[in-house]
C-alpha cells in the first residue's frame, strides 16, 4: 500500500492536472454532441420542430456558456479554481437532467441554458491550471493533450448517438442519463485530485488596487489580445457549424445514412488528435514562429473545408472532413492559447482566458440558429458553410494585420 502511495506521489501534479482536465472535456463534449446526429428524431418527439428550433438547443446551451465566461474567470482568480469548478459541474448535471426529462421543446431550452452556465466555469479553470503548473517548454503540447478530450468526447457522442438512438436501440433520453452519470463521476475526480487553493490576499491600498485593476483591463485589450479574440471567434464559428450541423448536412444533402453519419462526422474529431499533437510539438520547438504557424493552419483549414462541402464524391468528402480535423480548430487552438498565455496579465490569467473564450464562444451562440435559419430560407446549408469559410479568411487577415501593426509600432 505504501509503495503504491509513493509511486502516485512521484507523478508530478501538472501531469495529474492534464489527465483530469482531459476527462472533463470528454464529458462536456459527449453532452454537446450527443443530440446533433439525431435532430430528426428529436424533431418528431416534440411534434415536428423546425431546423431553427433544433438549432436553438445548441444556441441556448452556448448562450449560458458564454454568459458565464467572464464572471467565472473573475471568480476563479478571486475565490479559487476548485471552489468554482465543483458547483459549476453540479449545475451542468442539473441542466442535463432537465433536458433528459423534458416534455416540451421550451423545457429543453431551459435545461440547455443551465447546462451551459455550469460548463461555462470549466474553461477558465482548465487553462489557468495549465498556465500556472505546466512547464513553459511543454505548455502547447500539454494544452493539446487536454484538448484531445474534446475530440474523444465528440467522437464518442456522435458515434454512440447515431448507433444507439439513430438505429432505434435506445430512446434519446437514455444517453442524456448516461451523460449525467459521467458528470457525477467527473465531480468526484475533481474533488479528489484537484488541490483546494486559497487565493492570495493583497494588502494594496484602495487607490493602488483600483489602478492595478484598471491596468489589468487595459492589458486585456492590447492589440495582441484583440487579434486573438477576433481570430478565435472566426475559428469557433466554423468549428461549431461543423459540430452542430455537419451530421445533418451529411444526411440531408450528401446521402449519408444511419451509423455512417456519426462515423463520418466523428472523423473531424479523431483526426484532430494527431494534428493537435504534431503542430503543438512544432510550436514548442519554434516558439518565435507561433504567429506564422497559426496563420498557416487557419488558411489550410479554410481551404480544405471549401473542398469538402463542394465535393460530390463521398470518398473525397470524407478525406476533406479528415483534413479539416487535422488542420482545424483543435490543431490551432492549443497554439493560440499558449501564445496568448505568454502575454497574460499577472494575477488575471483566468479572467484573460474568460474574456478570450467569451469572444470566441459568442460564435457558438450565433451559428446553430443562424445556420438553421439559412437552411429554412434557402433549402440548403451550403451557404452557411460558405459564410463560415469567409469568416475564417477575414479573421485570419485581421489577426495578421493587427499583429504586424503592433510589431512595427513596438519598433
Amino acid at each position: 500500500m505504501n509503495g503504491k502511495s509513493e509511486r502516485n506521489e512521484r507523478v508530478p501534479y501538472w501531469k495529474k492536472i492534464i489527465y483530469i482536465l482531459t476527462i472533463g472535456w470528454i464529458v462536456i463534449w459527449i453532452y454537446r454532441t450527443v443530440l446533433t446526429p439525431i435532430y430528426p428524431i428529436i424533431s418528431d418527439y416534440f411534434g415536428g420542430a423546425s431546423d431553427a428550433q433544433l438549432g436553438h438547443i445548441s444556441s441556448f446551451y452556448f448562450l449560458g456558456y458564454v454568459c458565464m465566461q467572464i464572471p467565472s474567470g473573475i471568480l476563479v482568480d478571486r475565490i479559487g479554481k476548485k471552489q468554482i469548478l465543483l458547483p459549476g459541474f453540479l449545475l451542468f448535471g442539473l441542466g442535463a437532467l432537465i433536458v433528459g426529462t423534458a416534455q416540451t421543446i421550451g423545457t429543453v431550452f431551459l435545461g440547455s441554458v443551465l447546462a451551459g452556465l455550469g460548463c461555462g466555469t470549466y474553461y477558465g479553470v482548465a487553462y489557468s491550471l495549465t498556465a500556472e503548473y505546466v512547464p513553459v517548454s511543454k505548455r502547447s503540447l500539454a494544452t493539446a493533450v487536454v484538448n484531445s478530450g474534446t475530440a474523444i468526447g465528440s467522437g464518442l457522442g456522435l458515434v454512440s448517438s447515431s448507433y444507439l438512438v439513430g438505429t432505434g436501440k435506445l430512446p434519446w433520453q437514455t444517453l442524456i442519463f448516461m451523460t449525467i452519470f459521467l458528470i457525477l463521476l467527473a465531480v468526484f475526480m475533481f474533488s479528489r485530485y484537484i488541490r483546494m487553493e486559497t487565493p492570495k490576499k493583497t494588502t494594496l491600498a484602495k487607490d493602488e488596487s483600483k489602478n492595478k485593476e484598471h491596468r489589468s483591463v487595459k492589458e486585456l485589450f492590447k492589440p495582441r489580445m484583440i487579434s486573438a479574440y477576433i481570430l478565435y471567434f472566426a475559428t469557433l464559428y466554423t468549428y461549431y457549424l461543423i459540430d452542430t450541423w455537419l451530421p445533418n448536412f451529411l444526411e440531408t444533402e450528401k446521402g449519408f445514412s444511419g451509423t455512417s453519419v456519426g462515423l463520418a462526422s466523428s472523423l473531424v474529431f479523431f483526426t484532430a488528435i494527431p494534428g493537435a499533437l504534431v503542430f503543438s510539438r512544432v510550436a514548442d520547438e519554434i516558439p518565435k514562429k507561433k504567429i506564422q504557424l497559426i496563420i498557416l493552419l487557419e488558411l489550410l483549414a479554410a481551404f480544405v473545408l471549401f473542398l469538402t462541402v463542394t465535393a460530390t464524391n463521398q470518398t473525397i468528402l470524407v478525406i476533406g472532413i479528415m483534413a479539416y480535423g487535422f488542420f482545424g480548430k483543435l490543431a490551432v487552438e492549443p497554439i493560440i492559447i499558449s501564445w496568448l498565455g505568454e502575454g497574460a496579465p499577472k494575477g488575471s490569467i483566468a479572467t484573460m482566458y474568460g474574456v478570450f473564450n467569451f469572444f470566441g464562444m459568442s460564435a457558438s451562440v450565433i451559428v446553430p440558429s443562424l445556420t438553421g435559419k439559412i437552411s429554412d430560407i434557402t433549402g440548403t446549408k451550403l451557404y452557411a458553410f460558405y459564410l463560415a469559410i469567409l469568416i475564417i479568411c477575414l479573421g485570419t487577415i485581421l489577426f495578421y494585420l493587427i499583429n504586424r501593426f503592433a510589431k512595427s509600432n513596438a519598433h
